[in-house]
């Protein structure tokens, strides 16, 4: 008799072979990229192809770098991130769907400063391979935009000539690499 219930595969985060990217246009003229250095994530699956995945993730705020130390500082404060009250950002996903060859769209739960709403990122799978240890890796690239205000990150400047100094919509980027645990 077969097992009715299929066995998970635990997925975990390769943080020396992943990058959490965002860009934001700044004046409207020029993008600013930045990075959170410290994260978390975990993937469950039963399947080959990742099309049943559940998907959680974390990043700590106070990790944030824009190479700007005085940006980062402001990043950090209640005009954006509010890192002292909100230290953890995270994702839950809800959804996965395959909508090609090696193409998901994941659709979860985002919480910024205790804010949640759901967003659609675009995943493309890049493949699994074995590492020289013999571990198996699968390589991800999740890309999305949301709307930084809907999440109350709501800071906003206007230059003397009436630009806005920070857009609204922030592109994410994530390039991942997860290890299969056995």
């Amino acid at each position: 008799m077969e097992n009715a219930t299929a066995q998970k595969t635990k997925w975990v985060i390769d943080p020396m072979h992943s990058e959490i990217q965002f860009k934001v246009k700044h004046l409207v003229i020029s993008t600013v990229t930045g990075n959170f250095y410290k994260f978390d994530a975990e993937v469950y699956t039963t399947g080959e192809d990742f099309s049943d995945a559940q998907v959680s993730f974390s990043a700590d705020v106070n990790s944030i770098s824009t190479n700007n130390e005085q940006r980062d500082a402001h990043l950090k404060s209640d005009d954006f991130f509010n890192a002292e009250t909100y230290p953890k950002m995270t994702f839950k996903s809800t959804e996965v769907k395959k909508v090609g060859e090696g193409a998901y769209k994941l659709i979860g739960d985002l919480t910024i400063r205790d804010i949640t709403k759901p967003v659609a990122l675009d995943v493309e799978y890049g493949g699994s391979a074995k590492d020289g240890y013999g571990n198996t890796k699968a390589g991800f690239e999740a890309t999305g935009t949301i709307n930084r205000k809907e999440f109350g990150l709501r800071w906003n400047g206007v230059t003397e000539a009436g630009s806005v100094v920070v857009s609204d919509q922030v592109k994410i980027i994530a390039s991942i690499q997860f290890a299969k645990q056995q």
